[in-house]
């Protein structure tokens, strides 16, 4: 190999790592950032696991985890033999979000949306009701929990899974919570954590 040509591919390396160093040194601080309170670029779960075991005495009917800082919902079926994991969206702000106990108390699809006053204060451009739809935020399928205006629903808006992006409610992909509707039944457990 001639000194001419090990020089040329020398060259052509050299760009080349010159050219990509801005976009490893980019990736590098973003790196850096995990875990703060910044805005997230994408919208990527990064899951945790969970034992349905660590937050009830038995599985019951059924048994959801929605764990909003991991931004997934675990599903365990009565026996534990099905156990499911979607990604979510979660609310907002702490102020939004409601941990603790609660259960599937009622099961719709189409549901309508009225927003709550308070939302309603915080977004004055929000509807005073809105029938089923494509332009429901509450999507195709919805679980209503035993505390009022909090639900797991799906959404149209496929941006919001894997973000802060809810006013409360748990959020999952339209086809997600299609599934998950069949295999809840009412009564099933719910804990958000």
């Amino acid at each position: 190999m001639s000194s001419r040509n090990l020089s040329r591919r020398a060259t052509l390396l050299g760009g080349l790592a010159t050219l990509s160093a801005p976009a490893i040194a980019r990736a590098a601080a973003e790196d850096t950032l995990i875990g703060a309170e910044t805005p997230t670029r994408h919208n990527v779960s990064s899951f945790m696991t969970q034992r349905w075991q660590d937050h009830f005495d038995t599985l019951g009917v059924a048994t959801i985890v929605a764990d909003t800082t991991s931004r997934a919902l675990h599903y365990w079926n009565a026996d534990g033999t099905d156990y499911r994991l979607y990604p979510t969206s979660v609310p907002r702000t702490d102020d939004l979000t409601r941990r603790g106990y609660t259960e599937v108390v009622r099961k719709t699809i189409g549901p309508d949306w009225t927003p709550t006053v308070s939302m309603r204060e915080r977004d004055p451009s929000l509807p005073a009701y809105m029938p089923p739809g494509p332009d429901n935020p509450l999507g195709t399928h919805a679980l209503y929990l035993s505390w009022p205006a909090y639900l797991i629903h799906g959404t149209h808006d496929t941006r919001k899974i894997g973000r802060r992006s809810s006013s409360g409610c748990i959020g999952l992909y339209n086809r997600m919570i299609a599934e998950l509707f069949d295999l809840v039944p009412v009564g099933a457990q719910v804990r958000l954590i």
